[in-house]
């Protein structure tokens, strides 16, 4: 009986494992349709919702690029703009194992942050963000294709307590190309 049930989990496992890889090769097709998905031109408003400069309004305008090869992932390069002051931005986010890895400006080490987390779900990017004894998370959410609203927090004690949040709006050239007649 005992050779019985040892075959008989070698079957389900000879039975799961091509599932597993499947779903694990789906996931990775998932992600990197919605980082391509994120590429483009965008610009919109955003806020400081909490902290010592609570209620400061800026704008953004961003330019993403899919990551190049097989890897999951975005490049994301512009300015955030409060008045007359602008502030390069940029992120590298890359596909790293069943998570991913990147950067925030020129990372933790810096004045930015490390991307050390993250994970794709249907519309939307969860990433892990840290700085020194800074933890928090981004998500960053389509709403449609022209969409998306970029949520970062920070964990204070036990709470994830929103600090800024971004409405971004795709920019789109809607010059109509046609024939003549």
């Amino acid at each position: 009986m005992y050779p019985r049930c040892i075959s008989i989990f070698c079957a389900a496992a000879a039975v799961l494992s091509p599932l597993a890889a499947s779903t694990a090769a789906e996931a990775a097709k998932r992600d990197k349709a919605f980082f391509q998905s994120v590429a483009g031109n965008w610009k919109g408003p955003g806020e400081i919702v909490a902290g010592k400069y609570k209620g400061t309004k800026f704008t953004c305008d961003l330019t993403g690029v899919p990551q190049e090869g097989n890897k999951a992932g975005v490049k994301l390069d512009g300015t955030c703009r409060v008045g007359v002051f602008k502030q390069p931005m940029s992120a590298v986010i890359t596909e790293a194992g069943r998570s991913y890895k990147g950067k925030f400006l020129d990372g933790g080490a810096g004045k930015g942050l490390d991307i050390v987390s993250g994970a794709v779900s249907g519309d939307k990017v969860v990433l892990g963000i840290n700085r020194s004894k800074l933890n928090g998370a981004m998500i960053a959410r389509l709403e449609d294709d022209n969409a998306m609203k970029v949520t970062i927090s920070v964990k204070v004690e036990d709470k994830m307590i929103p600090v800024i949040g971004v409405t971004l709006n795709r920019q789109v050239d809607d010059i109509k190309v046609g024939s003549i007649e």
